[in-house]
This record gives structure tokens, sequence and C-alpha cells, in this order.
């Protein structure tokens, strides 16, 4: 495991999943604890509300050069609690650091509106305009798979808009926030506008229903959004969810089979460890090119090295716990009893996993609808591409989808057909680029979160009216 509660329940461990070395420890925050954070937070927000505009931005720039000086321990740190190979969790800090560049920019771009009056007889002489104003205090749920940065997407942008935010980090590895945490405070934040609560459900139910949270973020399973948007219902405050996924590729007959197979180990089973909400967990391929594509998957799968997540050879890692892991193994173990064939990889070790290739999966298998995270990759057949579309579609996920084919129409004619957020053509589903709205529908949640998304999604609006301003 890489975070167990101790015999005292106010204490978490952080472990390393791979080796079970501890790496330190963090504070389980009780209720009181979490309720005395969110108090403080108001004068936090009343400080950041306060603050210039550009401010902020020198604010938030402050915070990413320092976390680029921090760049290697940090991403060291990442990889050694979560288990991410290294040079994967490299790239997950240089995403936080432009993202904190991002938000710099949008804090100077918060822009209100003039809506013309004239358009209503009666109102010709007056002048109406709108501001953007901070929405109070935002909680921020960080998930484990990409905690440093998400949690950047959620934080930078609410201190952007003017807003606190109370930053709830994975309990799994929550190091790497902790760190953050203090750089952010280095770099000048006024005081509470930027808080840490460690701890499990119970931090994030208590900051879901406090009256003192005006929002909400979270990134996680759609079973927990469902309880966030539960609880924060009473307060009608708001609720922004991004979650699950069950990500589709097409391999139409046209295809490139080599470079559909390198979407896959790259977007899937060589990529987070496989822990990714938009990577490629479903493969549809079409008759002509099928054993062609499942040829190179295995052969690029056999290459793939899995080990210490700190070394730079390193592909694979260890999942986030052996509890993760473990379901993993179960997963492809009812594909299997559903009618797939194991092709190659399904051992374990602990928190590792092979890599698994899965062929012959039965399209109406109940497991392959399911969400596995892990590195697994299933592979159906189809004849008809309107087929595969029809399949994607069954999903109650719909975050990423993707195809692959020569034929440009074809391309746009299944991409609008799709019943997801975002269709990625001849290239993988486990794409995120910071200034891109990011989301997708059914219980994927429907919020879409991005550089000039969230920080207006962040604010409210105030209109004011001048009456007889052009008298």
């Amino acid at each position: 495991m890489s975070a167990l509660t101790s015999p005292d329940a106010s204490v978490i461990t952080v472990r390393n999943p791979g080796t079970g070395e501890q790496l330190g420890e963090v504070e389980a925050a009780s209720a009181e604890r979490v309720a005395a954070v969110v108090e403080a937070a108001q004068e936090g927000q009343r400080a950041m509300a306060a603050m210039p505009a550009h401010e902020r931005a020198d604010l938030l720039r402050r915070v990413a050069d320092l976390i680029e000086a921090e760049r290697a321990e940090l991403a060291t740190l990442l990889a050694a609690e979560n288990g991410k190979p290294v040079q994967q969790t490299r790239g997950e800090v240089d995403a936080a650091i432009r993202i904190f560049r991002g938000y710099a920019g949008e804090a100077t771009r918060l822009f209100g509106r003039q809506i013309p009056l004239d358009a209503v007889p009666g109102l010709e002489r007056h002048l109406a305009v709108t501001l953007r104003e901070p929405l109070g205090v935002v909680a921020a749920l960080v998930p484990f798979n990409y905690p440093v940065e998400l949690y950047a997407h959620k934080a930078a942008a609410a201190l952007a808009a003017g807003n606190a935010v109370v930053v709830q980090p994975p309990a799994r590895c929550p190091l790497s926030l902790v760190r953050v945490a203090e750089l952010v405070e280095r770099a000048g934040a006024p005081a509470h506008a930027h808080q840490l609560v460690t701890g499990g459900v119970e931090v994030s139910q208590t900051l879901a229903g406090h009256p003192g949270i005006a929002a909400v973020g979270l990134t996680g399973s759609t079973a927990a959004g469902r309880e966030i948007a539960r609880l924060g219902a009473a307060t009608l405050k708001k609720v922004f969810l991004e979650l699950g996924g069950n990500d589709a590729l097409i391999v139409c007959d046209d295809a490139d089979a080599e470079e559909a197979a390198r979407a896959v180990v790259l977007g899937r089973l060589a990529r987070g460890n496989g822990q990714i909400c938009c990577a490629v967990k479903r493969v549809y391929v079409q008759d002509g090119i099928h054993d062609a594509f499942v040829e190179s998957l295995l052969g690029q799968t056999a290459k793939l090295s899995v080990g210490d997540q700190l070394l730079e050879e390193t592909d694979v890692g260890p999942l986030i716990a052996e509890e993760a892991a473990e379901r993993v193994e179960a997963a492809v173990g009812r594909l299997v009893g559903e009618g797939a064939r194991l092709a190659a990889g399904g051992g374990r070790r602990g928190a590792f996993v092979d890599p698994v290739v899965l062929v012959d999966v039965p399209a109406t298998s109940p497991t392959f609808a399911e969400e596995i995270f892990g590195p697994v990759a299933p592979v159906a057949r189809f004849s008809d591409p309107l087929d595969a579309v029809r399949m994607a579609n069954e999903s109650p996920y719909g975050l990423h989808a993707a195809v692959f084919t020569r034929d440009v129409s074809r391309a746009f004619g299944i991409a609008r057909r799709l019943d997801v957020g975002g269709v990625v053509i001849n290239g993988s589903t486990a794409l995120r680029a910071e200034n891109l709205p990011f989301g997708g529908t059914k219980d994927t949640g429907g919020y879409r979160e991005g550089l000039h998304d969230t920080v207006l999604d962040f604010t409210r609006q105030k209109t004011v009216i001048v009456m007889e301003a052009f008298g």
C-alpha cells in the first residue's frame, strides 16, 4: 500500500507502492479541523478578492517559478509515492508549471460585457455592464493518478479568479502537494488563501457539505461524484465534476496498424500505469486489419519494461496500491471467463501488473463495459464502423474516444456520431492539453476543465445598470 491509517487514526503513513518504504506521514484531519480551515479561508478569500489582477498574476508566476526550481525533486517524490515512472512524473510537473503560468495570464483577462439595452423598447438611454467576481472559497478534491497536474488546474484557477482554495490531496500520495503548498506560501499567497487538508473520504464529505464552501471541483470516480453532488446540493454550491471514463479507440481497415497499436501502448499500457481516466480502455478493430493490429500490439507490448518507477528505463511501475492491482487482476479474470483470450501479460507481483492484451473480447461482455484502472488493453472486432460507434456509445461514460482512419470524411463522420466530450483522430485518447476544454458526457460528469473555462466557472457575473447614462 502507498498509504495506511496508523493505529492512531489521526495519522496517515505514506509508502512507496512498489517497495513499501515509508516516505512520510500526514494528518488525517477531523471534521472539526476541516471546519476551522474553511473558517480561516474566509479571511484568505477577502484578501484574494482585494488583490489587483496583476498581483494575482504575479503570485501565480512566482509559484510556477518555485515549482520549476524544484522540478527534479518534486518529480522524484511524486514517482516514489504514486508509482508512475519518473520520466512521466517530470512531464506532470512540467504541465503544472505551464498551468500556473497559463492561469496567471487568465487572471488579467476576466472580462465583463456591455449589454445593449437599446434592444429592449424603453431602455434605450440606459447602460448595462457585467463584472466578474470571485465565488468565495473553492474546495479542490484531487485524485491520486495525476495529483500535481490536476491540483494545478483547480487551485491556480481558483486563485486567478480571486478565490481562496482549500485543497484535499489524495490520501495515498499527498506528499508532493504538501511540498507545493509550502512553495505557494513562500511565493507570498495571503494567509489562509491556500490551505491543505489531508485525509480520506470524510474530509471530502465535510468540504462538500460545508456552507462556507462556495464551489467544489472534483476529479474522481462517478460514485464519488454523485456523493459530492448530493452533499453540495444541500447548500446550493457549485459542483464541477470530471469523473470516470471507458474510452474507446476505433481502428478502421484503412488505418496504419502500427501507429494504432502504438496509440494503445502509449495511451494505456505505458502511460500512468494505465491509471488514467482518458486512457484507451476499449479497442474496436475492423476485421480487415485486426490480425496485423494485434500482431503489432503484442510486439510493442513485449518490449515494455515493468519495475522500479525511479529507474529511467522503466515503462510501467506499480499501481497505486496492491488492492488496485488485485482489482485489475480480478477484472482480467472476469474478461477471460466471459470469453476473451489472454494474449499477453496478466501476471501480478504485489502492486505490479504485467501489461495485459486480451483478444476476441465479446462486445457484450459486462466487464468490457466497466472502467478497468490499470495496464489492460481489451480488443474486440467489428465489421461496420457504424457498429463500432454504436458499441462505443453504449458505455455509460463519455470522456474521450479515438478513431484511426486515412479517410477524412469517415473520421469526421464518426467523430460527430460519438457521444463523448472529445475525439482524437489518428492518436490516443490519452491526450490532455491545458488550453483545451477537457471533460465528457453522461456519467463522466458533463463539466469541462481548462485554462479558458475553469477560471470563468470560478467567478460569478454581476450586472450593473446605469439609468439615463445616455440621457
